[in-house]
């Protein structure tokens, strides 16, 4: 009987133990931790904390920011539970976050355009998202924050979503009785400083060009402004953290209105050169009422014509694209808002000096270029003759 009894305690004994192990894993130890689903969420909000329950009243467990990326243990009706890479585990909203689709779909997007020049660099003016393609509505990740640097790799432009419920808005120029003109947005593709890239929207950025330009600039935005050369003025009365700056640089810049969805990334090229004499910027090269469309290129060139004092000195040039006279102005595709003109025309020209010639090869004709204002050019021409 005395045996019998002992077995039935040595069993129970033994039940205790397993269940008291159980209990010990389950309350935390890291031999025992929640096997991981394999599937991945990634948080888009700026910072979010997680939670030990879904309910009105919960208390943090951790903390998870933008871009991290998160593995999922369990789902509740918007709410997922995750485990981020320090082994916290909480629950957070699932609207704050992106699956793994639309992670791929960046990456792809960055490899795609990993190899693209860069065509001006600008900097956010607030926080900002990226998205993975041009519009509001489309699927954003990044968050980018304000004075962050950029590179711009490209230009689409899209119709700006409708409120559903609301009344088109007529604009000046459209008829009585006709369609309302869509309001147009423009997007750039950026990369920012740790190399990820996405749409931003073009009115959440600001080009990156000096101040003293900028007030050149006759109303018109500042598209890209890029150093042509410098030139040395001990006495330029420019100051830089209480110095005076005494290489002063030359710009060649490309200009366009204020105003969204045109047909062209610019249509006015200005070089700015330095006067050593009144120590201020004044205008070498001005030409407007064109197509113009990035990238602009810069680089050093010889006198192609040999009738420089010295025909193989190396003088700082640069080079713009503008629409060939024989092709229409384009509009944007419909699907991915990006402008693909027709036939482009390369024009070149050197610095110097305070001139800009433009170089063609010896005996050829320049082309016949798109203007996209012909009007203006004809008003211009018609004033002229009425002075006379």
């Amino acid at each position: 009987m005395q045996e019998i009894f002992s077995k039935l305690v040595n069993r129970r004994l033994a039940l205790v133990t397993v269940v008291m192990a159980l209990s010990y894993g389950m309350t935390g130890c890291s031999h025992f931790r929640i096997k991981p689903s394999g599937k991945y969420v990634y948080v888009t909000a700026k910072q979010t904390f997680l939670r030990d329950r879904v309910a009105a009243v919960s208390n943090r467990t951790g903390t998870a920011s933008n871009g991290e990326k998160l593995v999922v243990l369990d789902r509740a009706r918007r709410f997922l539970k995750v485990q981020t890479p320090q082994g916290e585990v909480g629950w957070i909203e699932e609207r704050l976050t992106a699956g793994q689709d639309v992670a791929d779909e960046f990456e792809a997007l960055g490899k795609e355009h990993e190899k693209d020049p860069v065509v001006a660099t600008a900097t956010a003016s607030d926080e900002v998202y990226l998205h993975v393609a041009p519009g509001r509505e489309m699927e954003r990740f990044y968050l980018l924050a304000e004075n962050d640097s950029l590179s711009l790799l490209e230009r689409a432009t899209v119709q700006k979503p409708v409120t559903p419920g609301a009344a088109p808005v007529a604009k000046p120029g459209d008829e009585a009785g006709a369609p309302a003109t869509p309001t147009m947005e423009d997007w750039w593709l950026v990369r920012d400083a740790k190399g990820h890239t996405g749409w931003i929207f073009g009115r959440m950025m600001d080009v990156s060009a000096p101040d003293v330009l900028v007030r050149y600039s006759e109303g018109q935005r500042i598209v890209g402004a890029y150093v042509l050369a410098h030139v040395d003025d001990p006495d330029s009365g420019v100051l830089n953290n209480g110095n005076t700056v005494t290489s002063i640089p030359e710009y060649v810049t490309v200009l366009s209105p204020y105003k969204a969805g045109l047909p062209y990334d610019f249509n006015q090229v200005r070089v700015f050169v330095w006067n050593t004499k009144k120590h201020r910027y004044e205008t070498a090269f001005r030409e407007h009422n064109i197509a113009g469309y990035l990238p602009v290129k810069i680089d050093e060139r010889a006198d192609p014509y040999g009738k420089a004092v010295n025909s193989a000195e190396k003088l700082p040039s640069f080079t713009y694209r503008v629409l060939a006279g024989d092709q229409t102005i384009p509009v944007p595709d419909r699907t991915t808002g990006l402008i693909r003109p027709g036939k482009t025309i390369e024009k070149t020209y050197r610095l110097e000096g305070n001139i800009c010639p433009r170089l063609i090869a010896p005996g050829a004709e320049p082309p016949a270029e798109a203007h996209p204002d012909p009007e203006v050019e004809k008003k211009g021409r018609d004033e002229k003759k009425k002075r006379k």
